[in-house]
């Protein structure tokens, strides 16, 4: 890690909010949900899929996440209407895990069967150790009847994940599988770079030989190598699998991706409340950082 990178992923968290968004204001479509249409119909023409997610997390009361609930119907509805390759994710939290347990299901339950309506597609996030258990729950009460219609996140950085994998292999099976976010003990999660991209492949191999669907999110060209390199093993077609990126990041490797005939979805996110995401995103990814001060003061180059 450079010496930027370091400082920047140490102090992200006490820069002040104006100077975050001139960092991150390309990783977000924009405030409104007519932004995030507006980025999708563009990803859309080249081939690209999108999920539509609005920001916001860990509310404060139930009323917030009614507000929620209903703000995703309407992402669903406006999918439909303006005929976007998209799709919906959306966290626990934002929904009222942490608040009452059975309303958050409840609110998720009426979004995917709204979705189930729709012919689309809601993907549950995975957020920090305390909410994992309930998220893999929610999933495994849903699959069933809305197969197709329903997936969850799950985090190779995570210890527990490969049991995870198995324990869910009982049933329809839709991941999406990323590194993992969020700042956990080590008793919880890998902390090596190293390691952390090992557990990544060795878990997306058993996802592949349980005959999950895989979303591979990952913006490291290693791993989408590695995960070129599975999906020719085990002989998949296009439509067992996609890549998955975010809004901003790597957009070359995003090409090479699309270029070389497998799918991807860039996941779109938008809203107001964007600096708690901004931080996570520059804490686990300086170089995002890096890119913007370049573009900010016309600096061009790789080093």
């Amino acid at each position: 890690m450079s010496l930027l990178n370091f400082l920047i992923s140490k102090s992200i968290m006490h820069i002040p909010g104006p100077l975050v968004g001139i960092f991150a204001k390309s990783y977000i479509a924009g405030p409104e949900l007519n932004d995030a249409v507006r980025v999708t119909k563009e990803l859309n023409s080249q081939g690209i899929m999108t999920t539509i997610d609005i920001l916001g997390e860990f509310i404060k009361n139930l009323d917030e996440a009614e507000y929620y609930r209903e703000r995703c119907i309407e992402i669903l509805d406006t999918i439909k209407k303006e005929g976007l390759d998209a799709n919906l994710s959306l966290k626990p939290t934002q929904m009222g895990l942490n608040l009452n347990k059975e309303v958050a299901f409840n609110n998720i339950l009426k979004i995917v069967d709204h979705a189930k309506q729709l012919g689309n597609f809601v993907r549950i996030d995975m957020e920090d150790v305390t909410c994992t258990n309930d998220t893999i729950d929610f999933y495994r009460s849903l699959r069933g009847k809305y197969q197709g219609h329903v997936g969850v996140v799950l985090q190779a950085y995570l210890r527990r994940t490969p049991k995870d994998v198995e324990n869910l292999s009982d049933g329809p099976m839709n991941f999406r599988l990323c590194k993992g976010i969020y700042n956990e003990k080590r008793v919880h999660a890998y902390k090596d770079p190293y390691i952390i991209n090992q557990s990544f492949i060795y878990i997306l191999e058993k996802m592949f030989q349980k005959g999950a669907y895989v979303g591979i999110a990952t913006h490291d060209e290693k791993l989408v190598f590695e995960a070129t390199r599975l999906i020719e093993k085990y002989g998949l077609t296009r439509d067992k699998y996609e890549f998955q990126m975010l809004l901003g990041v790597d957009e070359e490797l995003r090409r090479i991706i699309v270029n070389s005939g497998h799918r991807l979805r860039v996941y779109v996110p938008f809203g107001k409340d964007w600096l708690p995401y901004s931080r996570r995103r520059l804490k686990e990814n300086p170089n995002i950082a890096r890119h913007a001060l370049r573009q900010l003061f016309g600096i061009h180059g790789s080093n």
